[in-house]
């Protein structure tokens, strides 16, 4: 039955292309119609999808155009250029979404949103039943910074999908391109919004229903007013099972020095340092700056500077020079100069890639806090821990992959952790995560002079695409 079958086939293949069909060969879509025609009939495959790029020489960046998006995309800021200031669901904030809106469509993905804002363009592959591999990253920005930050990993993940489309490259798995809401916590003193969302963060829906900014618009209006968040107000709807995704990597400036004092192309992220935030009040007494003698002062202001002090000591104490702290928040009242401060309130930035490291010098901090305290009769009124996340490691399989792609370019590449979190971090709990770090002027980052070469950018780009064309075919 089975060479009978065969038999029809070549049959019919022989008249097919024996007989003079000009319009067939001169069109490609009636030619691969009369392929796949032949291929549901004979239960056989006359060819493959082009699985993969034509050739490294065929992945060409368009950088003078990604370029001008990038100027572009600055200019939609509320601070004067060369600074950006693009703060959640602000006027901006809405203009630029439209334009990342604008410009997936150009690229022929399909776009989406969720309740939040986080903005989905999607590449359908050959086999779009499998979890779709995807990138991207965030475009607010905290005031006066940079054009570059989270920016290179938005418009950089759309430019590598335009890489293999020029490349002829068609992807198995589906690939996406995701811009994320709100990755800064400007607005609402909330890192990550949209990927923490994502990631299932079950008490951070209830969290934003209380929520207010700092002029108290409410979470709830500011989003509405964006277009965003539904008539029920219902965030988990936003949620990600667990394997929505086969894999995610993002694109981003180092935002450190390393890379660009190296000479090396590209940074290979094996971990994301893992963060904790902390608030701290000391009240004392206060009183007049001349007349209160040194002996009987309850100065907070005092108390809370020794802390600082005593964050420097318990992270350098740690051993690791994976481990940070920063007192990033030091505000005294009443503030004037010929008077003692009555209170103080501290708010403090830890770091590590070993979580419970980290966790071991947050301890050390809150029993100097209370030592601190005792020593100097004021009161330690408050000592909260905002969040505490764990670290996250990137999986081998995208590392090995990124490695790849470099080698294959022709790039120098070094494994690296990042110490400033991303979007990453999150996603980290939905799928296989990874990430590709090109240099960075001098590493500076949220500040005007931050700055990444054409030349970097694009070999950026061409690592990302030709990643996401291997994570695309697993």
């Amino acid at each position: 039955m089975m060479a009978l079958r065969f038999s029809i086939f070549l049959f019919i293949f022989s008249l097919l292309f024996t007989c003079n069909f000009p319009a067939i060969s001169a069109q490609r879509d009636d030619e691969d119609m009369t392929i796949k025609t032949m291929e549901e009939f004979s239960g056989y495959p006359i060819h493959e999808p082009n699985n993969y790029p034509n050739s490294l020489s065929s992945l060409s960046v368009n950088s003078v155009t990604l370029q001008i998006q990038i100027d572009e995309l600055a200019t939609f800021s509320d601070s004067p250029a060369p600074s950006v200031t693009r703060i959640l669901y602000s006027e901006k904030d809405v203009i630029a979404r439209r334009y990342i809106k604008d410009l997936m469509e150009l690229s022929g993905l399909s776009v989406r949103e969720d309740a939040i804002g986080n903005i989905f363009g999607r590449w359908n592959g050959y086999e779009p039943e499998l979890a779709p591999v995807l990138t991207g990253s965030h475009v607010d920005a905290i005031p006066y910074s940079g054009k570059y930050d989270g920016v290179v990993g938005v418009l950089g993940a759309i430019e590598a999908i335009n890489v293999l489309k020029r490349s002829g490259f068609k992807p198995k798995r589906s690939l996406e391109v995701i811009m994320f809401t709100s990755e800064e916590p400007t607005r609402f003193g909330i890192s990550c919004l949209g990927s923490r969302l994502l990631a299932g963060s079950v008490q951070l829906p209830e969290l934003l229903k209380k929520t207010v900014d700092s002029q108290n618009i409410s979470f709830s209006d500011a989003a509405k007013s964006a277009g965003y968040a539904n008539a029920k107000g219902d965030l988990s709807e936003v949620f990600l099972k667990k394997g929505s995704y086969s894999a995610f990597i993002e694109l981003h400036i180092e935002q450190g020095p390393i890379l660009e004092k190296e000479g090396t192309s590209i940074g290979v992220v094996t971990a994301i340092a893992a963060p904790a935030s902390i608030k701290v009040t000391f009240e004392g007494n206060g009183g007049h700056a001349g007349a209160a003698l040194m002996p009987e002062r309850n100065d907070a202001g005092l108390a809370a500077a020794e802390l600082a002090l005593a964050v420097e000591k318990h992270v350098l104490d740690s051993g690791s020079i994976d481990t940070v702290g920063t007192v990033g928040i030091l505000t005294l009242h009443p503030g004037a100069i010929n008077s003692i401060p009555s209170m103080a309130h501290l708010e403090i930035d830890t770091r590590d890639i070993d979580e419970s490291r980290r966790n071991l010098v947050i301890e050390k901090i809150h029993q100097s806090a209370l030592a601190i305290a005792k020593k100097r009769q004021v009161i330690l009124s408050e000592f909260e821990i905002m969040n505490q996340d764990p670290p996250a490691l990137s999986d081998e399989s995208i590392t090995k992959a990124t490695e790849l792609s470099c080698q294959e370019l022709n790039l120098t590449r070094k494994k690296m952790i990042s110490r400033a979190y991303h979007d990453s971090l999150f996603m980290a709990r939905v799928s296989p995560m990874g990430m590709i770090f090109i240099p960075c002027y001098k590493g500076y980052s949220h500040k005007p002079e931050e700055f990444s070469s054409v030349e970097d950018i694009a070999n950026g780009v061409k690592v990302l695409a030709l990643t996401l064309s291997k994570l695309s075919l697993s």
